[in-house]
């Protein structure tokens, strides 16, 4: 599944490839993809002859602003990726459910093989003079709050480590609300906003901390290590354009795999030395997920 860093890779590329393109026709190849619209048709009239103001993000989600002050909301789930054309002649790939053709030529095409993602136009509420709440900004840094007011549809989602930028010591006190395992919490979509199952491994690893320690018992030091490693190593896969696993199955805006996955030093690594101590990294089944971790390394 797309985390983080993959879907900040897009946004990027997106607010170079689309931003101040109008929007010519929208076409549905599968309803379940939009299907908080009532209708295909619904969801079209909501973005043909619109054109893209700025391109945000939000934990996993993508946010497309319009001129008429919606917002094009895009989940990839668990398989769904985003591809720019620059001709509708190029042959589309099997799963393609949405397509939107732009005035000035090309295509941005929504594949997604499992259909668990989705589509979706935000409509902002209204403030109290009547008038909207503005556009989602696309800058990252801080906007997180923003996000959730113009977007209620994201108001669940906990804190961005990338839009939310926080003290050690609010990490620490949301930390210390809650006495469940580190891991379970940091993937909680309504306390961290864009962590999944492969990233938490690393951040684990990178702060030394087991994927099972109650998260109420971290100490000072540790949360601040924690911290850290959650900041860093988002940063360092964003820097490679996110993580492309054996399936191969997250591509870039333009199909192209990502390159994080050759510094993973604990994730899809079983039976392999740890790079810290050379004790071998085991895999364990914790919720339903495999956990990849070094025994020795983390305590």
């Amino acid at each position: 599944m797309p985390e983080l860093p993959e879907v900040e890779t897009l946004r990027q590329d997106l607010s170079r490839e689309v931003v101040g393109r109008k929007i010519k026709t929208v076409s549905v190849a599968n309803g379940r993809s939009v299907r908080r619209h009532p209708s295909a048709k619904h969801f079209r009239a909501l973005l043909e002859g619109r054109t893209i103001k700025s391109v945000g993000r939000l934990g996993k989600y993508l946010l497309l602003t319009l001129d008429s002050g919606d917002t094009l909301v895009v989940h990839l789930g668990m398989s769904g990726q985003l591809l720019r054309v620059k001709s509708a002649k190029d042959p589309k790939p099997k799963h393609t459910h949405v397509v939107i053709t732009f005035t000035q030529g090309g295509e941005l095409r929504y594949v997604d093989p499992r259909t668990f993602g989705e589509l979706f136009v935000s409509t902002p509420p209204l403030k109290a003079d009547g008038t909207p709440l503005s556009p989602v900004s696309g800058t990252a840094g801080g906007d997180g709050g923003a996000i959730r007011k113009a977007i209620p549809e994201l108001a669940h989602l906990g804190f961005d480590p990338i839009e939310d930028l926080m003290s050690w010591d609010r990490f620490g006190a949301l930390l210390h609300q809650h006495h469940g395992g580190v891991k379970a919490l940091l993937m909680d979509q309504s306390f961290t906003a864009g962590i999944g199952n492969l990233y938490s491994d690393e951040m684990l690893y990178q702060a030394g901390l087991r994927y099972d320690r109650p998260a109420d018992s971290l100490s000072a030091t540790e949360v601040r290590r924690l911290y850290r490693a959650i900041v860093e190593t988002l940063a360092d896969a964003i820097k490679h354009r996110g993580s492309s696993l054996a399936d191969e199955q997250y591509r870039d805006l333009f199909g192209e795999l990502g390159d994080f996955q050759g510094s993973h030093q604990v994730y899809d690594r079983e039976g392999q030395p740890c790079r810290r101590c050379r004790n071998t990294i085991v895999r364990v089944k914790a919720g339903g997920r495999s956990t990849f971790f070094c025994e020795h390394c983390q305590v």
